[in-house]
């Protein structure tokens, strides 16, 4: 249970880490590009402390599948990026694929 709650900071950590990485202007912003290094480290340490208990198979694909789902998701909602029907289906298919490996990995 413990792993999962790391896992759930880690991606957490990871999607403001990307966040404050569009921010960043492309490194322009000091601020931002600081606060995007360290979200990713911390990101990357909270993984390291789930792969203690967890398979490496499974927490690093739903920490980048639910990571991936979440920015594409907020790029949707606050950036005013595109938002398509195949975007959609591909999103679900991400969040479905990490479901299943979850599912599989526990057998």
């Amino acid at each position: 249970m413990v792993a999962w709650l790391y896992l759930l900071c880690a991606i957490s950590l990871e999607v403001a880490g990307t966040i404050s990485l569009k921010f960043s202007n492309g490194f322009r912003d000091w601020h931002f590009t600081t606060l995007s290094l360290v979200l990713y480290g911390i990101s990357f340490w909270a993984l390291a402390i789930t792969l203690r208990t967890m398979p490496v198979s499974t927490a690093y694909a739903i920490w980048s599948g639910l990571g991936t789902a979440a920015i594409a998701i907020i790029g949707m909602m606050f950036f005013k990026e595109p938002v398509t029907v195949i975007k959609g289906v591909f999103l679900l298919m991400i969040i479905g694929g990490v479901a299943g490996l979850n599912m599989v990995g526990k057998h």
